[in-house]
């Protein structure tokens, strides 16, 4: 009971100053029971249509994405980057997101796949399982069974033949073609396209043609034949190695009949090849370019291109400039680029940092798994990362990661079931599973049933 005092004190206070808060009393109670209390906040999602990939780790519910989807609303381009070290699981998400994106009937994926061991590619178990035969690019096969895709296919255009032949000869000789060169090898290439009816020309022709002038095209420029000889004759021994040296067997004939472009899933096998020789970007060059004159093709199906070892293709600015037409390109014919590289630095250090900065632009979506404390601070300074997401980079285990799309930055746990794990735990990638397993257990058994689901069913792609 309060004294009389203390109520007239209050009484008078309230008529002068306004009315007095109440005091409340402590509650004394635990913390289970008052969590509800404080409700749980967390970042927007990318909306529920697409494939799942996991979940975000702060609030717990699960992470959808598709570039296609959201293209032209949250996306301005559906590319995307992958960067981390290895044994962090880069190689776990590429593998399910195009198990998970090939359950939709207007999905189509190429790979290129650069790493493996036992004699085949990463990617060989996935597609013996969907029953694709991978197309194994190796020089050292003999030249009467290997697959070769033909830099003079007809079905790349004359203008495409010619800009080909140049970046595979820009790439070998380390620089650019001077005009004396680059016209050498314009006519002969103009004569072989224009005499060569009854075949597919080769490169064959324009080496005999390059060692061979016709007198014709030096009275055209009011030189001497000789002249074009030797113009020619540098550009004559590089695509000799094509034809007669460490890389024959792969582009010296015509394109192998039966490579199936209408598959589901593409599987350029390039395992075979040495990746710290020049071979790897004269092979990204010219893979990439027969892709875009006999694949992409406007039908309103959905690709996606996914290269590993990407950094082969943006640390040469010849390779650049022609994967940067094709991102250009194929973003008008649903084409999604993902390119999956170990440190930013082997590229935005690297000879073409011009024509990196330009690709990594056009990356909306950029995925960052585990880095050493410098090479993270390098990537968020490059890709303006948020302080906090570069500060927990390096304190990032296998399997979750920093997803960027498009300023929408969260934290993702990738979740991989049952039956995805034998297909993508192959040895190679068991470095990358032995960390993450335990901590998969339990998320499995809550969660795989929702993707199992999604994967099992038809053309919708939501979550309840």
């Amino acid at each position: 009971m309060r004294d009389p005092l203390s109520v007239l004190t209050d009484a008078f206070t309230s008529f002068v100053f306004g009315k007095v808060e109440t005091t409340r009393l402590p509650v004394r109670t635990s913390t289970g029971q008052a969590q509800a209390v404080y409700l749980p906040t967390a970042a927007p999602g990318l909306g529920d249509s697409g494939v799942i990939i996991g979940r975000e780790v702060y609030s717990g519910k699960g992470y959808i994405y598709d570039p296609f989807q959201l293209y032209g609303q949250q996306l301005p381009a559906p590319h995307w980057l992958v960067l981390g070290e290895s044994g962090n699981g880069k190689s776990a998400l590429e593998k399910t997101y195009v198990l998970r994106q090939l359950r939709f009937r207007d999905r189509q994926v190429v790979v290129l796949d650069a790493q493996g061991e036992d004699g085949v590619g990463e990617w060989n178990l996935i597609a013996q399982e969907l029953g694709i035969t991978p197309i194994r690019l190796d020089p050292m096969v003999a030249n009467d069974s290997g697959i070769r895709l033909n830099p003079l296919d007809p079905s790349i255009t004359t203008t495409g033949q010619l800009a080909l032949l140049r970046t595979i000869i820009e790439v070998a000789m380390g620089h650019g073609l001077d005009e004396r060169s680059g016209f050498a090898l314009k006519v002969a290439h103009a004569y072989v396209v224009e005499h060569t009816t009854h075949r597919q020309p080769i490169l064959t022709d324009i080496v005999e043609r390059l060692r061979h002038p016709e007198a014709e095209s030096a009275e055209a420029m009011n030189v001497d034949i000789d002249d074009v000889r030797a113009w020619g004759l540098d550009v004559a021994l590089v695509l000799d190695r094509l034809v007669d040296g460490d890389l024959r067997g792969m582009f010296d004939g015509p394109t192998t009949v039966g490579i199936d472009l209408d598959a589901p899933l593409i599987v350029f096998d390039l395992s075979h090849i040495d990746r710290n020789s020049i071979a790897m970007p004269i092979l990204m060059a010219i893979v990439g370019v027969w892709l875009e004159h006999t694949w992409i093709r406007p039908d309103r199906k959905k690709r996606i291109f996914l290269v590993e070892e990407a950094w082969h293709i943006i640390n040469s600015p010849f390779v650049a400039q022609l994967f940067q037409r094709l991102l250009k390109f194929g973003r008008r014919l649903g084409l999604s680029f993902v390119a999956v590289v170990h440190h930013l630095s082997d590229v935005v250090d690297g000879a073409a940092a011009k024509e990196a900065a330009a690709i990594l632009k056009m990356a909306s979506t950029r995925t960052i798994y585990a880095q050493k404390a410098d090479e993270a601070r390098n990537t968020g300074r490059v890709l303006g990362l948020p302080r906090w997401a570069v500060e927990i980079i390096p304190t990032l285990t296998p399997g979750i990661a920093v997803w960027d799309v498009n300023g929408n930055v969260q934290v993702v746990k990738h979740l991989i079931t049952e039956r995805e794990r034998p297909l993508v735990y192959t040895d190679r990638a068991m470095t990358e599973a032995s960390v993450t397993d335990p901590e998969l257990e339990w998320e499995t058994e809550q969660r795989a049933i929702l993707i199992e689901q999604q994967m099992n069913g038809t053309s919708q792609s939501t979550v309840a």
